[in-house]
């Protein structure tokens, strides 16, 4: 649902930000060249798959592959929650884990959320937004998508801290390599409706994924609560920066 509410946002501001000057965008030439060949990518592969997936496998099924793969990510949660000074939040997250990890069958069940434990949502891009870093330039990077200067470094910690990519390293290919195309199968059967909405709606389909993408991280650095007008705070570049365009 929040997904869907910033998707409509980024729908109602469309036409006020294709024009307007986006200093936080000066690789939008080579972006919507990379933009264009991960869509096309995308259509034949694994949209067709994600929408096979979505009609052969029930709902609670789809919905314990989720839990498993995002309480695989819950680790990477903590360290951040520790990095912004949530404590508490941490401690909590922590918690969920182990509970979810345990009680939860490796974290197919969300047992921790009727527990009072509900899941939080914190990455390196946010601690680095929540100590004053500005977003810096948008980048789409091949196959990955939508990012920034600001958030790149979470590939990294995203990473190490996940526990399926340590477990990959000891086991056989033949193990990993699914877990692994499962869990992009996953992630692209989540964005179906998302994706659909921006096909069938958005009059530039890179504007309307790059604003809802800004707008969802402005959203997640300050908690659900960002400033009146996000669009006008800092973005750590200047014209200087890149000169007249």
């Amino acid at each position: 649902m929040r997904r869907t509410l910033w998707i409509v946002l980024a729908l109602m501001m469309l036409g006020g930000c294709a024009t307007q000057e986006n200093h936080y965008d000066p690789l939008e030439p080579v972006n919507r060249v990379t933009d264009k060949v991960n869509d096309s990518i995308d259509r034949v592969t694994l949209k067709p798959v994600a929408q096979g997936y979505n009609y052969v496998v029930p709902k609670p099924a789809r919905t314990m592959v989720s839990n498993f793969f995002d309480n695989a990510k819950e680790l990477n949660t903590v360290l951040n929650d520790f990095l912004q000074g949530k404590g508490g939040q941490g401690f909590q997250d922590l918690g969920r884990f182990f509970i979810n990890t345990t009680l939860g069958i490796g974290g197919l069940v969300d047992v921790a959320s009727s527990m009072g434990l509900p899941r939080h949502n914190e990455d390196f891009g946010q601690t680095l937004g929540v100590w004053g870093a500005g977003q810096g330039a948008y980048i789409v990077y091949p196959l990955l998508g939508p990012n920034s200067v600001r958030d790149t470094p979470d590939l990294v910690t995203s990473t190490v801290t996940n526990p399926l990519f340590w477990i990959g390293l000891t086991l056989a290919p033949y193990v990993a390599i699914p877990l692994t195309a499962l869990n992009y199968v996953d992630k692209r059967a989540r964005l179906l409706e998302a994706s659909n909405m921006r096909d069938e709606l958005a009059l530039d389909p890179y504007v309307f994924t790059r604003e809802a993408w800004r707008q969802n991280r402005e959203y997640l650095i300050y908690d659900g609560h960002p400033p009146a007008n996000p669009l006008q705070q800092d973005d750590g570049w200047s014209d200087d920066d890149w000169g007249d365009e």
